[in-house]
């Protein structure tokens, strides 16, 4: 089963492998970073956040930066794992940033656990 990327149906699936995951702990740098994303696509917008890690729907109050991107850019960095990807679209300017910039630094050098790896694998596989 293939979902778009973004959908009401892969953001759903996605939230039923989280479930299914149970309780998976994040690395120490990524267990209380919070950050919005908002993603521009031929629809309008989409937004989501990376919570300890993890992609959820929708915006969370506590986090402090927001980044404002593309759909394709989004899922090459958050789906197929492509840091490059991210450099990248920030040099270019395809990427905006709101708020606190140095949250984002976490995510250059923090190392998701074997357990957020296995559920990002799960998400890509279903993902189109």
């Amino acid at each position: 089963m293939s979902l778009e990327f973004l959908s009401d149906e892969w953001f759903a699936k996605v939230k039923e492998l989280r479930d299914a995951a149970g309780e998976i702990a994040a690395p120490g740098a990524l267990a209380e970073l919070v950050i919005n994303i908002t993603v521009s696509h031929d629809q309008g917008e989409k937004l989501m956040a990376l919570v300890a890690g993890m992609i959820e729907e929708g915006h969370h109050d506590a986090a402090e930066t927001t980044l404002i991107l593309p759909a394709d850019l989004a899922k090459r960095i958050f789906i197929e794992g492509d840091q490059s990807a991210g450099m990248q679209g920030f040099m270019s300017g395809q990427i905006r940033i709101e708020g606190d910039m140095s949250k984002l630094m976490v995510l250059q050098t923090a190392q998701p656990s074997s357990d957020q790896v296995e559920l990002m694998k799960k998400i890509q596989e279903v993902t189109v």
